[in-house]
């Protein structure tokens, strides 16, 4: 059965009618739906799917807490060793989304470091993913670097000079919140 990553910033709490319209593409063709349980796009999703009645969808949760599943879905804990719940506490659950998925789907705010990490992630291991991109309100499917590149291109040109420099120095992970907050 194919599997599908949703996920997104924490920034974006609504669904517009294109990103519903896509999503029950998604519940039409009776995916599987692999989503996360933070706040924002995931609550977001998790609330829409919801109101669909949708229950193919297993929520992936970090350590032994999950702050949402509004379906009261299937969960998967994904162990964390940090006892700091900040980036790499989330991650895990992440990078275990992104390998078992076939596709993603993600809402990204041309900011949010752990989506744009998600969406390389994707890439990396060889898999489509298909980004609505908030600030331009529209969806660019990604499959290669240079994808990821022309989705950079469409960003605040700050940010994505942020992001580029460090992922061509393999450093994603020490983005600061501070660089962002320059954009």
């Amino acid at each position: 059965m194919t599997k599908v990553f949703f996920g997104g910033s924490r920034k974006i709490g609504r669904l517009n009618a294109e990103i519903r319209k896509r999503v029950n593409n998604v519940i039409v063709n009776r995916f599987f739906i692999l989503i996360g349980d933070a706040n924002g796009t995931d609550k977001a999703l998790q609330k829409y799917l919801v109101e669909r009645g949708y229950s193919n969808v297993i929520v992936y949760c970090s350590g032994s807490l999950c702050r949402n599943n509004l379906g009261h879905w299937r969960t998967e804990f994904v162990a964390s060793d940090r006892t700091k719940k900040d980036f790499q506490h989330y991650v895990k659950k992440d990078e275990q989304m992104s390998e078992e998925a076939d596709y993603g789907f993600f809402l990204w705010d041309g900011k949010s470091k752990g989506t744009l990490k998600n969406i390389l992630t994707m890439v990396a291991r060889k898999k489509n993913a298909l980004v609505y991109l908030s600030p331009a309100r529209e969806f660019v499917t990604v499959k290669s670097i240079q994808d990821i590149n022309g989705l950079l291109d469409r960003c605040d040109p700050r940010a994505a000079e942020v992001f580029r420099r460090l992922f061509y120095s393999n450093d994603i992970d020490v983005i600061q919140q501070s660089q962002l907050d320059l954009v």
